[in-house]
């Protein structure tokens, strides 16, 4: 009986101490809302002081911020304007103005001024009205140390212009002959003050695929004649027939009667990563005869360029890959359009076959000579054991050569088929190992060897 007396008295100061916690809990809990709320009620009870009594609560003046423009205020307001702050206010095109209160008590208000950038208005004038300033050399580098306002500034030209030049800027070159080639979009002008030829690269429209994906990996090389030591070049657009750059390159320290004697040349070339370039167009401007006083854009048509070669002509090539047995067989079908390398305008070509392992020769074989002929048809086919862990280090260089009884052979031209060569023959020889037993015939251009 004693225990049991006992241990319900344990239980009895169990629940008797939960119930002294819960009751401190909600105490501690009443007294945080109560300190809360008489919180607010003396901010409320403070501003509302304010209001009523601004003079007595404000021992000193005090700052408030308006969110009205500097374009909103009144003339007699910005009459008013005292002090400037510039570094102790949020950001530094906050401006302090003095505010009458109708109490005799002149209290500061902030009012933030926001600052707009806008072109001045368009005026039609032409270019009769810009002065004409022509001088010799001498005569440049003597006024370059006399003061600014004997100068011609670009900023000069472009208020009388009105910037109307830069605005209307397609100017499209109708009267050329279109190639087929192109267009490239470019802009040229001279700062007068930094004697500086600005030249900037816009885009191309048009141009002609080099590459057996029918697109081009297109770049365009600038040089300013007779000088083609040095050389500007844009960024490589792959894969774009209308490739767009925006770019802007600066022929600096040019003195302007020096550069009537240059000729700005722009080659829009396909870039090649196993071979040479292949050019695709060129313009020349020769600068005498250009308008450079003010930003101009012009629409130009490319010409062929005149230092590319002939083409070599086109070879016929199958491929078939044999896995269990180990071996290529390459057929040459045949060529088209092969340069002329006789006095009588025809060739004598033939085609050899070198198979390469790891930059070494190994074997050798070619095709029987087709006398006077530019479209030769062979139809010839050559076995090469090959085994398959050599396969990817192997590659096949075919050469169509000229025939001379008399002399050494001349070379028309020639590819390179294997696994990192260049983008038409590498898919030729991706296409012949997806597809074994398969023969897999596909035409290539002549490249120079």
């Amino acid at each position: 009986m004693l225990s049991v007396a006992a241990g319900q008295g344990s239980e009895l100061d169990s629940s008797y101490s939960a119930l002294s916690i819960a009751a401190s809990v909600g105490l501690l809990l009443s007294l945080v809302v109560s300190l809360a709320f008489c919180g607010w009620c003396a901010r409320r009870f403070k501003h509302a002081f304010r209001r009523v009594f601004p003079k007595r609560y404000t021992a000193s003046p005090q700052y408030t911020v308006q969110k009205t423009e500097y374009t909103q205020l009144k003339p007699e307001q910005k009459s008013q304007l005292t002090v400037e702050h510039e570094h102790t206010t949020p950001s530094p095109y906050l401006h302090v103005y003095p505010q009458n209160t109708g109490q005799g008590h002149r209290s500061p208000v902030l009012t933030r001024k926001t600052i707009h950038f806008e072109r001045p208005e368009r005026k039609a004038t032409s270019l009769e009205n810009i002065p004409q300033h022509t001088q010799s050399a001498d005569e440049m580098d003597s006024s370059t140390s006399e003061t600014s306002g004997h100068t011609l500034s670009l900023a000069s030209i472009r208020e009388s212009l009105g910037m109307k030049k830069e605005e209307s800027a397609d100017e499209v070159d109708s009267a050329a002959v279109d190639h087929g080639l192109g267009r490239i979009q470019y802009q040229i002008f001279y700062d007068f003050t930094e004697q500086t030829l600005v030249v900037k690269i816009f885009k191309a429209v048009n141009l002609p695929a080099k590459d057996f994906s029918g697109t081009s990996d297109p770049f365009v090389k600038i040089m300013l004649l007779p000088d083609k030591k040095h050389k500007l070049e844009t960024k490589i657009k792959r894969k774009k027939l209308n490739p767009i750059w925006n770019e802007t390159f600066l022929f600096e320290k040019f003195p302007y009667q020096k550069l009537q004697g240059r000729v700005l040349h722009f080659q829009v070339l396909d870039y090649d990563r196993f071979s040479r370039n292949d050019p695709i167009g060129e313009i020349n401007l020769p600068l005498a005869e250009m308008d450079l006083t003010s930003p101009v854009t012009y629409w130009k048509n490319l010409v062929p360029c005149k230092g590319s070669k002939d083409p070599l002509g086109e070879i016929l090539i199958s491929l078939c890959y044999a896995p269990t047995a180990g071996r290529i067989t390459i057929v040459v079908m045949k060529c088209r359009n092969l340069k002329s390398m006789d006095i009588t305008g025809k060739s004598d070509p033939y085609v050899k076959i070198w198979l390469m392992y790891r930059g070494k020769r190994v074997e050798k074989k070619k095709t029987q000579i087709k006398y006077r002929n530019l479209n030769p048809v062979f139809n010839e086919s050559f076995i090469f054991n090959i085994t398959v862990d050599k396969l990817m280090d192997t590659s096949f260089v075919v050469t169509v050569t000229d025939k001379d009884r008399f002399a050494r052979n001349d070379l028309i031209g020639g590819i390179i088929l294997g696994a990192k060569s260049g983008p038409q023959e590498t898919k030729h020889w991706n296409d012949m190992l997806g597809k074994p037993r398969t023969p897999i015939a596909e035409w290539h251009t002549l490249k120079e060897m």
